[in-house]
């Protein structure tokens, strides 16, 4: 991101971060303290996204970036998989609550945490789960321009493969108004005409979500 688009960024994603240091609070390291209705969700979209790992990838020693880290659930759900042999993880929140939760927690020497919006360092694969859903009061167009501007710069920094989940607004159930629905046509085509024509959409999956995967 340039300076002017990472101001923009942190004003936008502020009170955010202010949001989820107050619901860690209140729920704790959990699946509602991160706004997901239970963990047997969290961990099923957690599943989807580790599909983008080739499974010649299991020799391990790879890189992992989690955009929106939370409390570190991601980190203890890939930590037993042989993809994570001699790997390093890197997750990076934009609030401090949930950053100091998640090192606090997480002692295993492969996982690194900190409070940041955006990927300082490179991956093999980039993984963001449920981080573009809360947007309060920022307009549609505004929040799109924003979560393109966050996936340029995070497949700038992956060198294999990058995936992301987001609610889908096609979903019949009950809307929250500051909760981002999103169309997956839209960055579908997105990701196909900015970051790589090797783009798989998820959405045979038991929530009103999907999930992309880009590979290079």
């Amino acid at each position: 991101m340039n300076p002017d688009d990472l101001r923009d960024a942190a004003r936008r994603l502020a009170p955010i971060a202010v949001l989820y240091d107050i619901r860690l609070k209140e729920c704790g390291a959990t699946a509602r303290g991160v706004f997901w209705r239970n963990a047997t969700g969290q961990q099923l979209r957690f599943e989807v996204l580790i599909g983008i790992v080739d499974p010649a990838d299991d020799a391990g020693g790879l890189t992992l970036t989690d955009l929106g880290c939370g409390y570190g659930a991601f980190f203890d759900f890939v930590a037993p998989f042989p993809f994570m042999r001699d790997s390093t993880y890197f997750g990076y929140d934009i609030s401090e609550g949930m950053v100091r939760e998640a090192a606090r927690r997480i002692r295993d020497p492969r996982a690194h945490f900190a409070q940041c919006l955006m990927a300082t360092r490179e991956a093999d694969y980039s993984f963001v789960s449920g981080t573009y859903n809360m947007k309060l009061d920022e307009s549609d167009r505004d929040w799109i321009a924003y979560v393109e501007g966050s996936l340029r710069d995070l497949w700038s920094k992956t060198r294999k493969g990058l995936a992301f989940n987001m609610l889908c607004a096609a979903t019949k159930s009950r809307r929250e108004k500051d909760l981002y629905y999103a169309d997956w046509r839209v960055f579908h085509d997105f990701c196909v005409k900015e970051l790589s024509p090797r783009v798989t959409v998820l959405r045979d999956y038991h929530l009103a979500e999907w999930t992309i995967h880009v590979r290079r």
